[in-house]
């Protein structure tokens, strides 16, 4: 191998590896000089900003996405000569199928570990007569709105540009690996988290790795994501990654009798079995059932790596 060989391909662009970096590396120092600069103007207007916030929760989720868009983008834009569209965040072909597809299959995924975890009698629910209709309403809403945000943020950086730079040059189990590691990291600091949360959590990168290679766009994982939580925190009432203030006031009430192997206790159920094989179950059903696919444009665009010479065609 010559030299320049380590940093440039047989394509004539940047190996993956270091178009992955240079990604990282834009999104990491913009992400931390936005968050400080807002920090500022907060605790200059005198408005509580404080980490753990909701202010704080959802303006960090939306600065990092618009973030991990705008230089998936350019990074595909200027590394990999690809248009927007490619990236898979825009109203393509089949968005709103697989929009719906991910919400339907996202909550009915929740639903089966639960139902696990119920048959085993570790979890069981009553309506919630501790808060009024209105503040059950208002916790629905809100926590939606946050969670669309933070599920569009996860989305958009574990399964945008990093994976899919992988994936042109065929190395997606590798990248799938990576961020599926990474989005369990990412989870390493909520409360009560354990071990066997972790290796869900990374299982949940999986699952949702699989959504976006089927469809090739962020649609379907994106729809999994958001309904996965949402039924969970605000339907079920139970914690969400260890995280319960979202969720004050849900849908219904959960009464967690245990084992931790089997719910999760105060992690929520992704920290037990029953989530572990519904995530089994629903991974296997994305994998095989033929209505989930990619249009003819975007797996040209997301399955090789186009030569430099060919860039005039994009």
């Amino acid at each position: 191998m010559k030299p320049f060989e380590i940093f440039i391909n047989r394509a004539g662009r940047w190996r993956s590896g270091w178009r992955f970096l240079i990604f990282l590396l834009f999104f990491i120092i913009c992400d931390v000089l936005v968050s400080v600069a807002a920090e500022s103007a907060f605790l200059r207007a005198g408005i509580d900003f404080k980490q753990g916030s909701l202010l704080f929760i959802s303006l960090n989720s939306a600065t990092a996405f618009a973030l991990a868009v705008l230089f998936g983008w350019l990074s595909g834009k200027y590394l990999e000569d690809l248009p927007f569209r490619a990236l898979g965040v825009w109203f393509t072909r089949n968005w709103l199928k697989d929009l719906l597809f991910g919400a339907v299959l996202g909550a009915l995924t929740l639903s089966l570990a639960v139902l696990i975890a119920v048959a085993f009698g570790g979890l069981r629910f009553d309506l919630n007569q501790n808060f009024g209709s209105s503040a059950i309403l208002l916790t629905l809403g809100i926590s939606l709105a946050v969670f669309i945000i933070g599920a569009a943020f996860e989305e958009a950086f574990f399964r945008g540009y990093i994976l899919q730079t992988f994936a042109r040059v065929n190395l997606a189990w590798l990248a799938i690996g990576l961020t599926s590691l990474f989005f369990a990291a990412g989870h390493l600091g909520n409360d009560n988290v354990t071990f066997f949360a972790a290796l869900n959590t990374a299982l949940a990168g999986l699952w949702f790795s699989i959504a976006y290679l089927k469809t090739r766009t962020l649609w379907l994982p994106f729809g999994l994501h958001l309904m996965w939580n949402w039924f969970q925190g605000a339907i079920f009432g139970i914690e969400v990654s260890g995280i319960k203030f979202l969720t004050t006031a849900p849908l219904l009430k959960e009464i967690d009798a245990g084992p931790i192997w089997l719910t999760g206790e105060n992690y929520g159920i992704e920290g037990g079995i029953a989530c572990t094989i519904a995530l089994i179950v629903s991974t296997l059903l994305i994998w095989r059932l033929p209505i989930f696919k990619p249009t003819a444009e975007m797996w040209e665009l997301t399955s090789k790596e186009i030569p430099k010479s060919e860039n005039a065609a994009i």
